[in-house]
C-alpha cells in the first residue's frame, strides 16, 4: 500500500469484477444498435476505467475524449466545470456513452449532459466508477454506478490528487494531512 494512504478500500480484483459488470450492462443496452455508440472518456480520471470497460465489451464502440476540470489541485469541486478540451467527433444522432470516474457534486455531469444532448445526441448514457451521493449538489444520477462511496477523498485507478496517485492499481483513502497541507 502507498504510504500516503490511510487504507485500501477497493482491490484490483473488486474493481475488475465491477468493470466486467459495467461492460455486460452496456453490451445488453446497446446490443441492437445499427451504429457503434460514441464512448466519451472524461480525462484524465476516467481513462483507466474507460479502457478496461471498452476492452471488456463485445459491442463495437468509437472513442473520443474531453477534458473537463472542476477540481484543479483541490480536494473539493469548484462547482464550476470548465471544458478544457472538447470532442473531435460529432455527436449528432449518435448514442453517446459517457464514462466518468466519479459523480460527486453533479455539476460536471449536468454540464456534460446538457452539452451532448444540446448537440443533438440520440441518447446519453452515463457509466461511472464511483457515485458519491454525500457530496451531491444537483439531482442527477448515473445510469450505471460500480461503487457507492462516502465522503472520503479517494485516489488510485485513475483518480488523483494534484496529478498524483492515478497509477495505483487499487483505490485508497488519501491521508487528510496530504491534501490539507497543500490546500
Amino acid at each position: 500500500m502507498n504510504e500516503d494512504l490511510e487504507s485500501v478500500v477497493l482491490s484490483e480484483e473488486q474493481i475488475a469484477k465491477k468493470v466486467s459488470e459495467a461492460a455486460a450492462w452496456l453490451d445488453k443496452r446497446f446490443e441492437n444498435v445499427a451504429t457503434p455508440p460514441l464512448t466519451i472518456g472524461v480525462l484524465k480520471g476516467s481513462v483507466f476505467f474507460l479502457c478496461d470497460v471498452v476492452r471488456a465489451m463485445r459491442t463495437p464502440v468509437q472513442l473520443d475524449f474531453m477534458t473537463v476540470s472542476s477540481y484543479g489541485n483541490s480536494s473539493k469541486s469548484s462547482g464550476k466545470p470548465k471544458i478544457v478540451m472538447d470532442l473531435a467527433a460529432p455527436v449528432q444522432n449518435r448514442d453517446v456513452i459517457l464514462i466518468e470516474d466519479i459523480v460527486d457534486s453533479g455539476h460536471t455531469l449536468v454540464e456534460m449532459k446538457n452539452l451532448i444532448l444540446g448537440r443533438g445526441a440520440k441518447s446519453f448514457t452515463v457509466v461511472t466508477l464511483f457515485n458519491k451521493p454525500a457530496r451531491r449538489k444537483l439531482p442527477v444520477q448515473a445510469d450505471f454506478s460500480c461503487f457507492e462511496i462516502g465522503d472520503d477523498f479517494i485516489v488510485g485507478y485513475g483518480l488523483d490528487y494534484a496529478q498524483q496517485y492515478r497509477n495505483l492499481p487499487y483505490v485508497g483513502i488519501l491521508k487528510r494531512e496530504i491534501y490539507e497541507k497543500k490546500s
